[in-house]
């Protein structure tokens, strides 16, 4: 049996409840204990702080090390780049209202779906359906807890699968993608060697994939943290403080930047 792992010291700058619930990620849940609970890269995890200590409940040492230090972003000095940002105004305000925000590192597939389905619609709802098409096509992995379903197994189930998700016109652009991805359209691995104006020509292939939910597939799922997704909010911000773009102290971090702008700007006001 697997040594399960369940402390482990973090002085690196993460808070786990901002940064699995400021919109990036879709399948997290509180629970009444305070933990966090979801399910990503295929495996089911409760992670919780205390103090400087992160305790991941649920998982082996092998995982933390092959799935959770990179979905995490552990290895990236955020202290350092947010230190960085606090030479803006604006910045450090957002740097100080939610200190510890990491950009997580979810699968591709998972990130480019989820962001298709985030379109014109509000967390709850996203996270709703979300939820049924992991009910629906996913694994089951027991405790109610449910994989989410590859791009081969979306596309193989078809469009009649996807009427319980209430997901309305984004279906057909879920099918798309589904299938696109299933067959090599849009080829991740070429994705992974191309720049990010390459890559998100490739992503937007797909129909109902545009600026922002390439830049968000680019930025949450193959971890290119210069790439910057502009919704309502983001534009907002960046109309009434950053009308010629992001400070220099952004330049191959505007991803990260965008993430404390966005956060702070829809639950400080």
């Amino acid at each position: 049996m697997k040594k399960k792992l369940t402390k482990i010291i973090v002085n690196n700058w993460l808070n786990v409840d901002i940064t699995l619930d400021c919109g990036q990620a879709f399948r997290w849940k509180k629970l009444p204990d305070g933990g966090m609970h979801g399910v990503a890269c295929g495996r089911a995890l409760t992670v919780r702080s205390e103090g400087e200590k992160i305790i991941f409940e649920g998982s082996s040492e092998e995982d933390f090390e092959n799935i959770w230090k990179a979905y995490f972003d552990l290895g990236r000095d955020y202290e350092k780049i947010c230190a960085g940002f606090r030479s803006d105004p604006a910045l450090r305000e957002a740097v100080e209202f939610c200190p510890g925000i990491r950009i997580l590192r979810q699968e591709p597939w998972e990130a480019l779906c989820s962001f298709i389905i985030s379109q014109n619609n509000n967390i709850p709802r996203i996270k709703g359906i979300i939820e049924r098409l992991c009910e629906t096509l996913g694994d089951d992995l027991g405790g109610g807890d449910f994989t989410f379903p590859s791009a081969e197994k979306v596309a193989c189930a078809g469009p009649e699968a996807l009427a319980p998700l209430r997901a309305g016109f984004r279906n057909k652009y879920i099918i798309d993608a589904a299938r696109k991805v299933a067959d090599g359209t849009v080829d991740f691995d070429k994705i992974n060697n191309m720049s990010d104006e390459d890559a998100a020509a490739e992503l937007k292939k797909i129909k109902g994939v545009g600026d922002k939910v390439a830049a968000c597939a680019l930025l949450y799922g193959f971890g290119r943290v210069d790439c910057l997704p502009v919704d309502v909010w983001v534009k907002r911000i960046l109309a009434e403080t950053y009308p010629d773009g992001l400070p220099g102290c952004t330049d191959g971090v505007r991803g990260i930047a965008q993430q404390y702008l966005f956060h702070w700007r829809r639950k400080a006001y």
